[in-house]
């Protein structure tokens, strides 16, 4: 029923793109991906309308896949060869993201701990699963928080959903443990100021953890749509850029994810092996270079 359902509603997409575009008349139209786009791209594949693309993600979602096929230009967050796109029409461009992600000095990590009341005399780690959270990882430090609080200060960004429960279980923030549901401003500062990061594996974050050149931990979500974050992993994890827990181990081992963050922590050589090939993604004209394939589109 739900495919049906989904099957009209394209249907209707489909018929409100045509409108919409023989009023607009644009030049050229660009897409994400996701299937609000399908309609609005196949639109324009039937007006003649040019259509550039760009995939975030190591793994093509189906609307992406069927638009490559029309698409002048394809825009990549990874590079080229974790795509069965078209050669010619792809360019590996990264993902746009804020200015004020970048590398930071000694001076300036210290700083940002300073502006986050977090001890300058810790390691810090700063463990984070999006503004949803992820409820295992969570779970996972507030179980084994004092042993990690003997060797690192922590900051857990827990999402929104999980907050009051993990707040009735942890200590009040101090200058060694921060609980915040989520991080509107300042997260650039927060993730710089870091010794290392546990986090998802979101297109869009690892791209922003290379851009700071920090060593990360990455812990895949394996059920989420396609197996996207699995392969998102895996495209760091081959250049060995990140060091990943299986999701599935920590729920039953969650001192995996305290020994990985105290090893880690131990082996500075490791860590400048992982912020070096991480930093080796970033693409700061991300934003200049898509642009650029937009208007040479039009042209």
């Amino acid at each position: 029923m739900l495919n049906i359902r989904d099957s009209f509603l394209v249907g209707v997409g489909v018929i409100q793109s045509f409108i919409k575009l023989i009023f607009w008349r644009p030049d050229v139209v660009f897409t994400k991906g996701g299937y609000v786009c399908l309609p609005v791209g196949l639109a324009a594949k039937v007006l003649g309308i040019p259509l550039v693309i760009h995939d975030s993600d190591a793994h093509p979602g189906l609307t992406n896949r069927v638009l490559s096929k029309w698409a002048v230009a394809i825009g990549t967050g990874a590079p080229l060869e974790y795509y069965d796109y078209p050669k010619a029409r792809s360019h590996y461009v990264g993902i746009p993201i804020a200015a004020d992600f970048r590398e930071l000095s000694e001076h300036e990590r210290t700083m940002a701990r300073t502006e986050w009341g977090i001890d300058i005399d810790f390691p810090l780690v700063v463990i984070t699963g999006g503004g949803l959270g992820a409820h295992r990882i969570n779970d996972a430090i507030v179980e084994k928080l004092s042993l990690l609080l003997e060797f690192t200060s922590v900051v857990l960004v827990s999402g929104t959903s999980q907050f009051d429960e993990l707040n009735a279980m942890t200590p009040v923030n101090s200058n060694r443990f921060q609980l915040h549901p989520f991080v509107s401003e300042g997260m650039a500062k927060l993730l710089g100021g870091a010794d290392i990061v546990v986090t998802r594996a979101g297109a869009t974050t690892i791209l922003e953890l290379a851009a700071l050149a920090k060593p990360t931990i990455l812990i895949p979500n394996g059920t989420l749509t396609g197996g996207h974050q699995l392969k998102n992993a895996r495209v760091y994890s081959d250049a060995h850029a990140v060091q990943i827990v299986d999701e599935d181990r920590l729920k039953t081992e969650p001192d995996v994810l305290v020994y990985a963050i105290k090893k880690l922590l131990k082996d500075t050589s490791e860590r400048t092996r992982l912020s070096d090939n991480i930093a080796a993604f970033a693409r700061p004209e991300a934003a200049r270079d898509m642009a650029d394939m937009i208007i040479s589109a039009v042209r």
